[in-house]
């Protein structure tokens, strides 16, 4: 089953911002640091202090988020949320990701792939909206 949840884009302060949030909103909060995976090592290691994934579940209301790791994208207002659409295996998130990519920027084109933490692709559609897909793989 897909889900949807807002992702938002922090810069070197999404552990402060997710802890604050889960002071005021209580539930499940977990942080986990870019130098803490598999994948420090395609980073410089002073980005290893990052947070590379954030989500705060309190009881329906999910809140992701990530520090901010591509020096090939210019941080900026308007990019810093993505619509994020959770599900289980490629081939449920095929359809829909090949569907809302169609005319889509390759600047942050990302096809559907695997990654240690799951299938993952992204892009920004032909409207400018950004979004991000995740898998169980």
């Amino acid at each position: 089953m897909l889900r949807c949840t807002p992702f938002l884009l922090f810069d070197g302060d999404c552990a402060e911002a997710m802890t604050f949030y889960h002071y005021c909103l209580g539930g499940e909060l977990t942080l986990i640091k870019l130098g803490d995976t598999p994948m420090k090592a395609q980073f410089p290691p002073e980005k290893h202090d990052r947070i590379i994934n954030a989500r705060l579940n309190v009881g329906e209301l999910e809140i992701s988020a990530t520090d901010w790791m591509s020096d090939a994208v210019t941080r900026r207002p308007g990019n810093t949320m993505s619509i994020y659409v959770t599900g289980g295996s490629y081939d449920e998130l095929k359809t829909p990701f090949e569907k809302l990519s169609e005319g889509a920027g390759k600047e942050t084109f990302q096809a559907l792939h695997e990654m240690p933490f799951g299938i993952y692709g992204q892009f920004t559609d032909k409207f400018g909206v950004p979004w991000i897909f995740l898998g169980k793989g």
